[in-house]
């Protein structure tokens, strides 16, 4: 057992041993032939990165390829280019036309890379076609961002959820050459095994997709036990009444940190996409002292794959259940208008999401520029400024928090038994108590309570009136 030192919190062990083993860049020895690239674990090393530009400004086409810089860099790799092409649509062939591709491949070649990574989702064939140009390895945004899921799920539903999303998206891609394609058993080419050795067979491939859906169909039911122990325990926290407040937002835009210093809970924090993807839940208290919690989603970004919303769908309904969402964006970000829509294009994807209060919480405003803060709050008018770093703002957020959580419907002034001080208690949790007076006979309580505990108190409790 090592010794650690006693200041370190959970979060910094967790860093510390996700940095504790570097790839050396130079070091690697890819294979010649890329044929088998599916059934090869995806390592980033020296790429380059290819965009096309459909639509909006050259800026948005710009800070695009910058995100999927930072995601290459996320999974690990060395980005030696950035090439943009203005093109209505993708080429249906070669994502980029036979001629860019045959100017890629030149590139590539004098660059010394050997990977490229495209600026969207590529079909199979687009693939397929695009790596016999370029002569190496090829992937897609998809793919990268799934890469680094799992990369950083640690968690078991996580790491399921993760597989899940691989899983879907390699179906469709999987391809065979040589032997992949020839038969298992059939006929003459069965070599005399006999009875019921003879017929057509099953091609290697098949018997691929086949093991695939059988592992798709396993997940799926794991993912479903596990959903029905994280819906017991909402609907605990449900049943005591206790009001749930979710953080959402754009990946990297300080989630974590605002988690940190709302509950101190040393969760991981790092200037990476995606560095934290297991949702965690921790208990806090409003200045009243009401307990409420505090739940920390996974990431989004621009074009989240379409396997991983589905995958991370419990997960996710965190967000739909809570009483009210804490929508944190990133002010110092080049763009941050379009981080807020493409957080609210995946929760529009959950039912009920939508109709959850918002709060936008515009974080890191001790880097940001003061004219970008004076545009997003007066474009979000239910809006406030913090710095999770510095500690700015953090007050202020909590008497907001404060208010938007619904009220409690009971307002008590009763005297309660000494030997039921378990009731007083429940108040101080669930509910905002205003006085407690200790007298003779009793504790005279004054507070706002939950129906429940309104229930039981008015059972054992006698109205401080009649006494």
């Amino acid at each position: 057992m090592r010794n650690e030192p006693e200041d370190l919190a959970n979060g910094d062990y967790d860093l510390e041993e996700r940095q504790a083993l570097r790839r050396v860049a130079g070091l690697s020895t890819e294979l010649e032939d890329i044929t088998e690239v599916e059934y090869r674990q995806l390592r980033l090393e020296r790429v380059v990165l290819v965009g096309v530009w459909t639509s909006g400004t050259v800026i948005d086409a710009e800070n695009s390829l910058q995100e999927l810089k930072l995601l290459a860099e996320t999974a690990g790799s060395e980005v030696l280019e950035g090439l943009i092409q203005r093109r209505d649509r993708p080429d249906p062939a070669t994502y980029i036309g036979s001629g860019k591709a045959a100017e890629l491949r030149d590139i590539v070649a004098a660059s010394g890379a050997d990977t490229v990574i495209c600026d969207g989702e590529l079909t199979p064939g687009q693939l397929r076609q695009l790596e016999d140009v370029v002569k190496v390895k090829v992937i897609d945004r998809t793919a990268l961002i799934l890469d680094i899921f799992a990369q950083h799920a640690k968690s078991r539903e996580g790491k399921a959820q993760v597989e899940l999303a691989q899983l879907q998206y390699l179906l469709p891609r999987l391809r065979g050459w040589g032997g992949n394609l020839s038969r298992q058993v059939g006929g003459r080419a069965a070599g005399g095994v006999g009875i019921g050795g003879r017929g057509p067979g099953e091609t290697k491939i098949e018997l691929d997709r086949r093991r695939i859906r059988e592992r798709m169909s396993k997940l799926r039911r794991q993912i479903k036990e596990m959903y029905t122990a994280r819906e017991t325990k909402r609907s605990r926290r449900s049943s005591r009444q206790v009001p749930a407040v979710a953080i959402a937002g754009y990946t990297n835009a300080g989630k974590s940190s605002l988690l940190n210093r709302l509950t101190g809970a040393g969760v991981l924090v790092e200037d990476a996409l995606f560095a934290t993807l297991d949702p965690t839940i921790r208990k806090a208290h409003t200045p009243d002292g009401r307990l409420f919690t505090l739940a920390d989603t996974v990431g989004f970004v621009r074009h989240l794959p379409h396997q991983l919303v589905e995958a991370f769908r419990s997960t996710l309904e965190e967000v739909a259940d809570a009483d009210l969402i804490l929508h944190v964006v990133d002010g110092s970000h080049p763009d941050p208008e379009s981080q807020l829509s493409a957080v609210r294009e995946v929760l529009a994807e959950i039912d009920g999401a939508l109709d959850v209060p918002e709060v936008v919480v515009i974080n890191k405003a001790d880097a940001a520029d003061p004219v970008v803060l004076a545009r997003l709050t007066m474009r979000e008018r239910h809006s406030i400024v913090v710095s999770a770093r510095t500690g700015s703002g953090i007050t202020e957020l909590m008497e907001l928090i404060e208010r938007e959580l619904p009220r409690l419907d009971h307002e008590v002034h009763m005297l309660v038994p000494y030997e039921r001080g378990d009731l007083i208690a429940r108040a101080h949790e669930e509910g905002e108590v205003l006085s407690v007076e200790h007298t003779g006979d009793g504790s005279v309580l004054h507070a706002r309570v939950p129906g429940d505990l309104y229930a039981e108190l008015d059972r054992v409790a006698k109205p401080v009136e009649t006494v």
